[in-house]
C-alpha cells in the first residue's frame, strides 16, 4: 500500500464526507457532552495543521495537529473502516509528530474514548502513555488522556 500523508482541506468534498463518518461514530459511541470532535470550521483555523492519508486519489484517513501553548494536541484522527489495520493511522500520527517537532513542541497530547480500543492500542504502540486531563478537559468516565514527550 503506497499511502501519502499530505496537508488537506477539511472543506473538500471527500474529506468532509470522511469527517461526517467520524462525527457519526462519535455520536453513536458517546454522549454529546463527552464528544470533543472539532467542526470543519474549527479545523480550518491557523493553529490547526490538517492532514489526509491517500492512496492514489482515494482518501483513507485524516488527522490534525492543534498547536497549543506548550504542547500539541492530536485531533480528528479517523481512518476509513476498509483501510484500518494497514498502518494508515500510524503514518498519519508519524506525520503529526514530525510537524510537532518542526515547530519545537515539547509534548503531544490527545483525548480519545475508552470505547475506541484499537485507537488506544495504536497510540500505546507509538509511545503514548496514559495521563490526566489537560487543557479544558475534565475526567468524565469515558475519556482516555494520553501524552508523548518529544524531547
Amino acid at each position: 500500500m503506497m499511502v501519502i500523508i499530505e496537508p488537506g482541506n477539511p472543506k473538500d468534498t471527500e474529506v468532509r464526507a470522511l469527517l461526517s463518518k467520524s462525527h457519526a461514530l462519535m455520536e453513536q459511541l458517546f454522549s454529546p457532552e463527552d464528544s470533543f470532535a472539532l467542526s470543519i470550521d474549527d479545523l480550518c483555523t491557523p493553529q490547526i495543521q490538517f492532514f489526509v492519508a491517500r492512496e492514489y486519489d482515494v482518501i483513507l484517513g485524516c488527522g490534525a495537529l492543534a498547536v497549543k501553548a506548550g504542547y500539541g494536541e492530536i485531533k480528528s484522527m479517523f481512518i476509513e473502516p476498509f483501510a484500518r489495520g494497514q498502518g494508515v493511522g500510524a503514518k498519519i500520527l508519524k506525520r503529526i509528530e514530525l510537524e510537532a517537532r518542526v515547530v519545537n513542541l515539547p509534548i503531544l497530547r490527545l483525548e480519545t474514548g475508552d470505547a475506541l480500543k484499537s485507537a488506544v492500542g495504536l497510540y500505546r504502540r507509538l509511545g503514548f502513555k496514559t495521563c490526566g486531563p489537560f487543557g479544558d478537559y475534565t475526567e468524565n468516565g469515558v475519556s482516555v488522556f494520553m501524552e508523548k514527550p518529544l524531547g
